[in-house]
């Protein structure tokens, strides 16, 4: 009868390993990173992988604005910019927004009244 016991309770772990296994797979799909949406004339900024530290440690690894001449459905991305044009992962990009607007900056109160 122990053996029996043993089986179910053996089983059981298993079963019980397969749904948390599906659970951590279901949160981790719905928080995985998403692609990102470029279009052509949009303003982007490229990563640069391989940069090293200069003698200038504040330096960014952000290079750019470049502005899309044609985004691919596989994900990589034409780009141009003084006068060439390359191609990029799109992973390595993100939007460039330099435009601030101005009712905006006059809406933030630092210190209430």
């Amino acid at each position: 009868m122990q053996i029996h016991e043993l089986e179910e309770l053996r089983l059981q772990a298993y079963e019980n390993s397969l749904i948390y296994k599906e659970k951590t797979k279901n949160w981790h799909g719905a928080r995985i990173y998403k692609v990102k949406e470029f279009h052509p004339n949009d303003r982007v900024l490229v990563f640069n992988s391989r940069f090293k530290f200069p003698p200038c440690k504040l330096k960014s690894r952000w290079s750019g604005p470049y502005i899309v001449k044609r985004a691919y459905p596989t994900g990589y991305v034409e780009l141009y910019g003084d006068n060439d044009t390359f191609k990029v992962n799109g992973l390595r990009l993100r939007h460039y927004f330099n435009e601030v607007n101005a009712l905006e900056l006059d809406d933030i109160k630092l210190y209430p009244k």
